[in-house]
């Protein structure tokens, strides 16, 4: 099977995807990061009412015109309190965010009058009707769409939703994802090492970016290097969840089990991509469920992941934003031209004495490095066949857009 390019690979992963259809009701407090399961209409105006812009006083633009006009307070207005009719000559003070009274079309800032006693003096001349307020849906109209079925949740979406005043939302059931990292010489953090052994950080990266997914992880352990083994953790866990993630076994080796496993239970639709790092990426299905094979080095692992494994788990949960947003920056870097991968390379963004932004390569661009993961800001891509010199334009994609 020959190498696919990553664009080409997500347009023939996409619509063999199953899509999660089940849903649920959600307070605000839990829905973060969730995918809406349908349309959100907002029940009322926001302002609900006409309501003072700044603290001052509410007033009828009409009595203005002449210097040093002079109304009558005849009230006050806090937030959260309702005034009187105003009359022609009158004037009423006001906070911000107080209502504005039946009479008044304008409000003054205090900065703009003088008041002694009970009476006012307006040193603006002139104040059009409307001024220095916010009148009812001036932000959102009743029955205005918010947000699209597919939507995923962000944080300020949530204080959004609360200002029209619902208290949960019908989001995608979450999404069941089983887990298994393969590997013999694997042992979980908190045991000594032995001769032989590492300690199993794929695991825990991975689970980390599920739960930034809020999806549901099924931690199925660490599967042995054998083929009946193999077979048997990867069916179990297909029956118990509508997704299966591996890492490790997938690439050529006589100890890689997985792709063999999957070929004969299930279906293998993509391996190898054309990416640099995380080329021995499988996809498919195992019996009928939704499988990934990720690459074992922990930062093709991870690479993997976020460019291709996050957008198609959104997907499934019936997302409609699953792309990064990628920026251009300028590179501070040289490399020679790249061979047929699309290549990654772990960045920081960096300030120079100019104030210009610049990409800087960290040293060590091994898949086995993951100091560079946690030192990156984000990737830096550089298209294939091309070099690289000081100054030119690549495409950067933030790791703030891969990992939430």
């Amino acid at each position: 099977m020959s190498l696919t390019p990553i664009d080409t690979a997500l347009e023939q992963l996409m619509p063999l995807l199953p899509l999660i259809t089940g849903q649920e009701s959600v307070l605000l407090e839990q829905a973060a990061g969730r995918v809406l399961a349908g349309d959100c209409v907002s029940p009322i105006d926001v302002p609900p009412y006409r309501n003072s812009a700044m603290d001052g006083y509410a007033l009828k633009s009409t009595d203005l015109g002449s210097e040093n006009i002079q109304l009558k307070i005849t009230q006050r207005i806090a937030a959260g309190e309702v005034g009187g009719q105003l009359k022609s000559g009158e004037a009423a003070r006001i906070f911000t965010g107080a209502p504005v009274p039946e009479g008044a079309d304008a409000v003054v800032m205090q900065e703009n009058c003088k008041a002694n006693g009970d009476v006012l003096c307006v040193l603006q001349q002139h104040i059009k009707p409307g001024e220095n307020l916010r009148q009812a849906g001036d932000d959102i109209q009743a029955g205005a769409l918010m947000m699209a079925k597919g939507h995923r949740l962000k944080p300020q979406d949530i204080g959004l939703l609360a200002s029209i005043g619902l208290e949960s939302v019908n989001v995608t059931r979450r999404l069941r994802v089983s887990l298994l990292t393969t590997g013999d010489e694997l042992v979980q953090p908190g045991t000594k090492l032995e001769a032989g052994q590492i300690y199993n950080s794929n695991y825990f990266t991975l689970q980390a970016l599920l739960k930034g997914l809020q999806v549901e992880v099924l931690d199925c352990g660490i599967v042995a290097d054998d083929f009946e083994g193999t077979r048997l953790a990867l069916l179990a866990a297909a029956q118990r969840s509508d997704c299966v993630i591996t890492t490790g076994g997938v690439s050529v080796g006589e100890e890689d089990h997985v792709k063999a496993v999957v070929e004969q239970e299930g279906e293998l639709q993509l391996w190898k991509l054309a990416i640099k790092p995380g080329k021995p990426l499988a996809c498919g299905k195992i019996a009928a469920t939704q499988f990934f094979g990720l690459p074992g080095n922990p930062v093709s692992a991870f690479v993997t992941f976020v460019l291709v494994v996050r957008p198609c788990l959104l997907r499934m949960l019936g997302g409609t934003q699953a792309a990064p947003s990628t920026f251009r920056v300028a590179s501070g870097f040289v490399t020679p031209q790249s061979g047929e991968r699309q290549e990654y390379v772990r960045c920081q963004l960096a300030q120079g004495g100019d104030g210009v932004v610049s990409l800087q390569a960290l040293r060590n661009q091994s898949s086995g490095v993951a100091t560079s993961l946690s030192q990156a800001d984000g990737l830096g891509v550089v298209p294939p066949y091309t070099a690289v010199a000081i100054g030119d334009n690549l495409e950067f994609i933030p790791f703030s857009e891969l990992v939430n």
